[in-house]
């Protein structure tokens, strides 16, 4: 037998899995104690293998890089003690020469993703005010992306003194002249505000719901609690509460929400950010991740053993849910290295409860917040350092690096793409096209 075919007969992981989606996974894991098996269908082209990054044909786009990983397996000097956030640069690179080039290329199934000419613009900075945060919801109907400002942050004030603000775009404003160019003059996309009637008390997540948006609050203070809003998307912003309390007691600080694309049941998570960032009470529940079915009013707990429970999202098909615990930053206590930075798979039941919990991906650098898929079944999570893109099998294949935080993100429909970056809000071309929040994909 031949070396390639050698390989081919050995292989038992996940490498050896297409980018076809979330049955090559299942197909793996059927034939994964059956080299001849594998072999078979190997050669029959129906299984084909993930091409490591640098050795394919393809043409690099000009605003991408490969990344060899074997270039660095061994360092002799990696750092013993680390706070779990600072940027990691490969050697041989510089801080400059990896956001030169931003779309890094980790496996060649990236290719397929960026497209032959992806782009990334800055359009707007602050300096210290982290108006780009989270809840990324865009509204197609309007072609508008609402997000949220960062609520408990000391630079803007806001957590108990004041409310974090929900703020838009329009991408009717992004031109093809701003997507050439690198950075743009803040101003040549307006950056909005949007004065909800009643306002939504610190705003952390969003998604789309019912042709209306739902955002959750994180709450502020004892007495105003976190809620679930329902937001009209147009002037006044007409918005009502949905749900405020477990059985009359008051959630710790909503963080973020998905809708089931199978049943429409709305599932979010409870960590205690409020809390650490000093604008809510200490926690009166566990952290833990609910589900929520607005039409009968019933809410339940649905899975636990969290540390930071936080970013929430379902496979296209429902499958799956995803939920990322960022543990390892705890608020103004700072980072704990020992504590998760990490993304959990559930497999998710007929009836809507959760089962089979298992390490999707552990995020370096930083920790997965918002996490959202492309139509073909691809988790990309804002992370440490970008946008960090895994295959259905949990590989890294890619990033969109911009060399800092990207706390959340957003697809807007096929080839474009919205990055909160605390103080930076950047936008992206690629080829994927977003798996639309609660929609069901074959």
């Amino acid at each position: 037998m031949g070396e390639s075919l050698k390989y081919i007969a050995s292989c038992t992981g996940p490498a050896c899995i297409s980018a076809g989606g979330e049955t090559d996974e299942a197909f793996y894991n059927m034939t994964s104690f059956n080299p001849l098996m594998r072999l078979i269908t190997c050669m029959s082209g129906a299984f084909l293998l993930s091409g490591v990054a640098g050795q394919s044909s393809r043409t690099i786009p000009p605003l991408a890089q490969v990344i060899n990983q074997k270039s660095f397996n061994t360092l002799g000097n990696a750092s013993a003690i680390t706070d779990g956030n600072s940027q990691f640069i490969p050697p041989g690179y510089t801080a400059e020469s990896l956001f030169a080039k931003p779309f890094h290329i980790y496996d060649d199934e990236f290719y397929d993703i960026i497209g032959p000419n992806p782009t990334l613009t800055l359009l707007n900075s602050t300096g210290t005010n982290p108006r780009f945060h989270e809840a990324p919801v865009w509204y197609p109907a309007t072609d508008e992306v609402f997000f949220a400002q960062n609520a408990g942050a000391k630079a803007a004030g806001t957590g108990l003194a004041k409310s974090a603000a929900i703020q838009k775009i329009s991408l009717a404003e992004v031109t093809a002249n701003i997507t050439a160019q690198r950075t743009v003059t803040p101003g040549l996309v307006k950056v909005e505000y949007v004065l909800p009637n009643p306002n939504i008390i610190n705003p952390n997540g969003g998604t789309n719901y019912r042709n209306r948006i739902l955002f959750v609050g994180e709450g502020q203070g004892p007495n105003t609690a976190p809620a679930i809003y329902l937001m009209h998307p147009y002037s006044p912003y007409n918005a009502s509460i949905i749900l405020d309390n477990f059985f009359g007691r008051q959630f710790n600080s909503i963080n973020d929400i998905a809708i089931n694309p199978r049943s429409g049941e709305i599932y979010f998570t409870d960590p205690t950010y409020g809390y650490v960032q000093d604008f809510r009470p200490p926690p009166g529940l566990q952290k833990q991740v609910y589900r929520f079915n607005e039409s009968t009013g019933a809410v339940a707990a649905v899975a636990d053993g969290f540390n930071m429970p936080n970013g929430i999202a379902f496979s296209p098909n429902g499958q799956y849910l995803y939920v990322t615990d960022t543990g390892l930053i705890q608020g103004f206590f700072g980072f704990n290295t020992s504590f998760p930075s990490t993304i959990y798979r559930y497999t998710v039941q007929p009836d809507g409860t959760l089962e089979n919990r298992k390490v999707f991906a552990y995020v370096s650098p930083g920790v997965p917040d918002g996490i959202h898929f492309d139509t073909r079944g691809n988790l990309y999570a804002g992370c440490g350092d970008g946008v960090q893109v895994y295959n259905p099998s949990g590989k890294l294949i890619g990033k969109i690096h911009i060399g800092g935080t990207a706390a959340n993100f957003q697809f807007a429909g096929k080839g474009r793409m919205v990055i909160l970056a605390e103080t930076e809000l950047y936008y992206a071309t690629l080829a994927a096209e977003g798996a639309f929040p609660g929609t069901l994909y074959p």
